[in-house]
């Protein structure tokens, strides 16, 4: 918005100075800049990250194996979530102790959590494990992985904008800096007694 109230600067004016008609130039490259380098930008970073997540999706996938484990037992609730009052979403998942067979064929045992309700020796669940039965967490989905790749397209280019404006105000700055020291400049030639009744002013 700075850029197109900037544009009046262009109309024929005795007033207008130099560094006024720069300003302007300044502030329509840096919309131009704006408005053509912050989509690519956006875009290029946008598709980097989408390869990225896609071949670490697939990658994930390939390396981690949804196995089903039994209930041996329930186990105690762990000493980190001893407070009952503090129920949030993962209290749906209760500690349990479950035997599960890695997809190498070696049999696995250990506390595990369970999506069960209520779990009693012999049920059944199912967990992520890699290829020799530890336990991981699940793989990033596709989906996952194409909103994280638009967010960081979209942060590339606000950051992109942030830059070129970042960039038209410094130069702006040092151009009113530039300015005043000019100003001053033509107030010590002036002298002190500028202004003054027969001082030959």
């Amino acid at each position: 918005m700075r850029a197109i109230s900037g544009l009046w600067r262009w109309r024929r004016n005795p007033l207008c100075r130099a560094t006024d008609l720069t300003e302007a130039w300044v502030a329509l490259a840096a919309l131009l800049l704006i408005l053509l380098a912050a989509p690519v930008a956006g875009s290029l970073v946008g598709g980097a990250a989408e390869d990225a997540l896609q071949r670490s999706v697939r990658a994930q996938h390939e390396a981690r194996h949804l196995v089903t484990a039994t209930v041996v037992r329930k186990l105690d609730r762990s000493p980190l979530d001893a407070d009952p009052e503090t129920s949030s979403g993962r209290d749906l998942r209760t500690r349990v102790l479950a035997d599960w067979t890695a997809p190498d064929g070696t049999p696995h045992q250990g506390p595990v959590l369970a999506g069960l309700k209520d779990p009693q020796q012999g049920d059944e669940f199912r967990i992520w494990t890699d290829r020799h039965g530890r336990m991981v967490a699940r793989p990033l989905d596709s989906a996952t992985a194409s909103t994280h790749a638009v967010l960081a397209g979209f942060g590339a280019a606000l950051a992109t904008g942030g830059l070129v404006e970042a960039g038209r105000r410094l130069i702006v700055w040092r151009m009113v800096r530039r300015r005043y020291a000019r100003w001053d400049q033509a107030w010590d030639k002036a002298g002190p007694d500028w202004g003054r009744t027969g001082a030959g002013s």
